[in-house]
């Protein structure tokens, strides 16, 4: 794996790390449950699946970058389905889902796939056609 790939994934780390530690520090200071919601879980889940995407992503525009969009969009619906099959079924428990409770899985999600756009864009500019 090229070094740059490596400096995504761990720039994705921080980035996730300092938006976990803003988002708890939000919730304290609004006298809200910190750790509630699965926000750890959602955090780990989402950089988890953010890497695995990435991954495939870069693996497949090595290979044949013309199918990389559909790579990251089948990503993108994986990521879908972790939600509905992990999350969904606790946080739509009470019979509503909440606003911390969408945020709690939405901020990293948001984080990761704005980060991997981003990245990945300038990666597909680079491609010598």
């Amino acid at each position: 794996m090229k070094s740059k790939n490596i400096q995504f994934l761990i720039f994705l780390g921080l980035l996730l790390i300092i938006f976990f530690g803003a988002h708890i520090l939000a919730l304290y200071f609004l006298n809200k449950d910190v750790f509630g919601n699965q926000i750890i879980l959602s955090y780990l889940v989402n950089f988890s699946l953010a890497v695995f995407v990435f991954l495939v992503v870069i693996k497949t525009l090595s290979n044949n970058s013309a199918q990389a969009g559909f790579v990251f969009m089948g990503g993108s619906a994986l990521k879908f389905l972790v939600f509905f099959l992990v999350f969904y079924p606790s946080y739509k428990e009470d019979g509503n889902i909440e606003t911390l409770e969408f945020l709690a899985f939405f901020i990293p999600y948001a984080t990761s796939l704005i980060a991997e756009v981003i990245y990945l864009s300038k990666q597909l500019n680079n491609q010598s056609t």
